[in-house]
């Protein structure tokens, strides 16, 4: 498929501390060499779409905080197309933000907008999924999500129920949707499984810039007769103040709850990739590769004796060396040193704050 059309929309506001002591509100996860590859996460989606989509054509839609840290780390990206949010307002306004500000410039534009602190293991099939599912919505007013095949009853993600009945007339690997569904609990999460036709939401849309905009206009006609009414300045020296004067009176909702859960033409595409959003380190041993004993060690001298079921990241230490565990995280960054059992890595926000 031409690049000439197609952008990319990639949401790094994120203020996501949960892989401390690597991670911190002033510089969350999504700029953090997680997998110890040489590659931020931002950095590897961006290096995901390579071939999809043209770098003049890819939008960062960051916190002013962070813009400095993604023009560093993405210096292919121009300058301009680091969208700076003045304030948090959750998803659907910066969606909004960055479809009326690529409108101005290609009202022909097709979409894809992705979170910037994911994973994916197989970026080939993600490379042919994106692409196909571009096709899809160029030719059409279809907005389309992808829904990752779950491989367990996971209660940290929404769902996505597809009417598997009859696929698309265009692609026979696209459904409709059926309804979205919240995080569940364990024993809905395992009927979800059971009956197949129930998908992770990953967040990852897909769209053409008309359909999006006509349909902020129909479900939220606040939030569109905002960016409406800034339109004259996209592009512009202006820009970021009027957007600093205007953005705080965006609702604070998602896209979910603001757009896809309304729309009529709502579609998903199923796939396998090798998906996770990294939301906890429990996810990160989940997805990177282990030795004979189920750890995953990350870091450039490291070795472990007696030693199971544990993820080790430490990049930056000369000489690590872990024996006796089951079960733990051991992580180390700038001169903090976390050691935590696995099973209880939710107190890892209130270990952080009290080495503040």
């Amino acid at each position: 498929m031409a690049l000439s059309n197609n952008h990319l929309v990639i949401m790094a506001g994120g203020v996501g501390s949960r892989f401390w002591p690597m991670s911190t509100e002033d510089y969350p996860k999504q700029f953090i060499d997680v997998l110890g590859v040489g590659r931020s996460l931002l950095q590897l989606t961006f290096d995901r779409f390579s071939g999809i989509c043209a770098p003049e054509h890819i939008w960062i839609l960051t916190n002013q905080k962070y813009a400095d840290i993604v023009r560093r780390q993405l210096p292919e990206v121009p300058a301009e197309n680091v969208l700076c949010e003045p304030c948090r307002r959750n998803t659907a306004p910066c969606i909004a933000y960055a479809s009326w500000r690529i409108k101005a410039s290609d009202p022909h534009a097709n979409i894809v907008v992705a979170p910037s602190d994911h994973i994916v293991m197989d970026v080939p099939e993600f490379k042919r999924v994106i692409t196909q599912c571009l096709a899809f919505c160029s030719e059409s007013d279809a907005m389309l999500t992808l829904g990752m095949k779950p491989t367990r009853p996971e209660t940290g993600y929404g769902y996505i129920q597809a009417d598997l009945g009859s696929s698309s007339v265009r692609n026979k690997e696209i459904f409709r949707v059926d309804s979205f569904r919240e995080k569940p609990d364990l024993e809905t999460a395992q009927q979800y499984i059971q009956n197949r036709n129930y998908f992770w939401n990953a967040g990852i849309f897909i769209w053409n810039v008309r359909t999006i905009v006509n349909a902020y206009r129909m479900y939220q006609p606040t939030l569109a007769k905002l960016f409406e009414d800034i339109s004259g300045v996209y592009g512009t020296p202006e820009e970021q103040a009027v957007l600093d004067s205007r953005y705080p009176e965006c609702e604070n909702i998602s896209v979910d709850y603001a757009i896809m859960e309304k729309a009529e033409e709502m579609f998903v595409c199923p796939a396998d990739f090798g998906w996770s959003d990294l939301g906890t380190w429990g996810s990160l041993l989940a997805q990177t590769k282990h030795d004979m004993h189920g750890n995953s060690v990350i870091g450039p001298n490291i070795s472990v004796f007696d030693t199971k079921n544990c993820i080790i990241h430490a990049t930056e230490e000369k000489k690590v060396v872990v024996q006796g565990l089951d079960g733990y995280i051991v992580a180390e960054k700038d001169n903090a040193l976390l050691i935590c059992k696995l099973s209880e890595e939710q107190k890892i926000k209130q270990y952080s704050e009290e080495t503040k």
